[in-house]
């Protein structure tokens, strides 16, 4: 007779099982992702799911007319910033996973926006499996009163959380962390591949069944992604990931997926010792502390969302001593500096070829976006003749290869937080320019369009 398999191998970024391990995934088309777990026949997990299965509920299908959606289905968190990256608030019966690293500060977060809810009349509980109760008390005691039908459990058996959740039935449940969460019938250790899929399942049944909304924070690996299978991330409605250095005071909410609303979106928080605080101006906040007279530095103003955030490129460029130069690039990509000096050595004739390069995004920030390339040519040259820009003066733009300055969106927003901040003069594209209602700015701040890199040169 065949021998009973006992094992199984699993492939870590979207939980394809196979038999035996295998390089390459064929699902996915990954390499080096199956790992070997435990596995439980069909028959063992029917002997241990008896005498918890469930009387089955008649659904009753829908037409599209007779589904109502209503403004008041999303509920406010209490915070403005969370709210704007969840499109608005939470939707009731969604699932929505908070990855971040270690020390971010996604348990504070959570614990805020559940005292939040529950001095709102929400009904939340919050339940732990890394922390004690006197653990999760001196956390709360420094963000504040609690106040509310706010419950918290310690527990990381999921059958024993289900029923708790059947029988208090809260609005809001969180899951901190789904890594130390198991099932009985999933024979592999807590944090597997196994586990975490199996948990994830049942937390969407609970959630979609119930209309509980639930949290459920995830670790992430060194690669900066949730740890367990990918496909937790496609089982979920949102994922929000938490960034930000841990030694610097401000926190980054993004939105990588959103059914319910846009991805494009950031909320803003800093870390104080009262726990995290909204930034309601993060231009202001991460312009200050800029130095006087300081030639390499120039204000770029980029979009996340609808929002435009005013920062600090810093660029400096020394003579090289190596044969070939040293080309350093924080908070954007290192591939668009080289570019840009690059369009600088040949359609301007400077020899960037002879010196070393460093770029910073002031302030620990990591933009892409391609309007902060005119920024990053003209903190160059500044660097490079060591000659200061107007401190007044905002640029953006996008670089082509011809050394063109090409049109980027939402020109007039971005001139409006200039005029907000106190700018004086701003630098952007000649064909954005020639779209925009300059009547709205007249006498408040002076736009200079233009079309090439020379041009923008010869202006500052």
């Amino acid at each position: 007779m065949a021998k009973a398999r006992n094992t199984a191998f699993f492939c870590k970024e979207c939980g394809f099982e196979s038999a035996r391990w295998l390089g390459q995934c064929p699902a996915c088309r990954e390499w080096n992702t199956f790992v070997e777990e435990p596995v439980v026949s069909r028959e063992a997990a029917k002997t241990a799911a008896v005498g918890k299965v469930r009387p089955l509920k008649k659904a009753v299908p829908l037409k599209l007319g007779e589904i109502s959606i209503e403004e008041n289905d999303r509920t406010p968190t209490g915070f403005d910033e969370l709210d704007r990256v969840l499109g608005g608030g939470l939707v009731d019966g969604s699932l929505v996973l908070v990855g971040g690293d270690p020390g971010i500060g996604k348990s504070t977060l959570l614990l805020q926006v559940c005292r939040s809810l529950s001095a709102a009349g929400k009904k939340v509980l919050y339940i732990s499996g890394e922390e004690s109760l006197k653990q999760i008390k001196l956390r709360a005691s420094r963000i504040g009163e609690v106040t509310g039908a706010l419950s918290f459990l310690c527990e990381t058996s999921l059958d024993v959380i289900q029923e708790t959740i059947l029988a208090e039935k809260p609005d809001v449940a969180v899951i901190d962390s789904i890594q130390t969460m198991y099932r009985e019938e999933v024979a592999s250790a807590p944090g597997s591949v196994s586990q975490v899929r199996e948990s994830t399942n049942l937390l969407m049944q609970i959630a979609k069944g119930e209309g509980v909304t639930i949290f459920i924070v995830g670790h992430v690996t060194k690669e900066g992604v949730v740890a367990g299978p990918r496909v937790l991330e496609h089982m979920v409605d949102t994922v929000l990931y938490f960034e930000g250095d841990r030694h610097a005071s401000y926190r980054i909410l993004r939105g990588v997926k959103n059914r319910f609303g846009s991805t494009n979106e950031i909320g803003v928080f800093e870390m104080r010792e009262q726990g995290l605080a909204e930034v309601e101006n993060p231009s202001e906040f991460m312009l200050a502390g800029r130095p006087e007279g300081a030639s390499g530095a120039a204000v770029a103003c980029a979009m996340e969302g609808t929002r435009p955030i005013l920062l600090e490129v810093q660029a400096l460029v020394t003579q090289s001593n190596l044969g070939i130069p040293r080309r350093t690039a924080a908070g954007t990509d290192a591939n668009r500096v080289n570019l840009l000096m690059a369009v600088l050595e040949k359609r301007c004739r400077y020899e960037m070829g002879r010196y070393d390069a460093y770029v910073n995004i002031a302030g620990g920030m990591k933009m892409s976006e391609p309007a902060l390339d005119l920024a990053i040519v003209i903190a160059l040259v500044s660097s490079l003749k060591d000659k200061p820009l107007d401190e007044r003066t905002v640029v953006f733009g996008e670089v082509g290869l011809s050394g063109e300055v090409r049109a980027v969106s939402l020109a007039d927003q971005r001139v409006r937080e200039a005029v907000k901040l106190g700018f004086t003069g701003c630098i952007l594209p000649q064909i954005c320019l020639e779209k925009m209602d300059t009547s709205a700015f007249a006498g408040r701040i002076r736009l200079t369009g233009v079309r090439n890199v020379r041009e923008a040169i010869a202006v500052l």
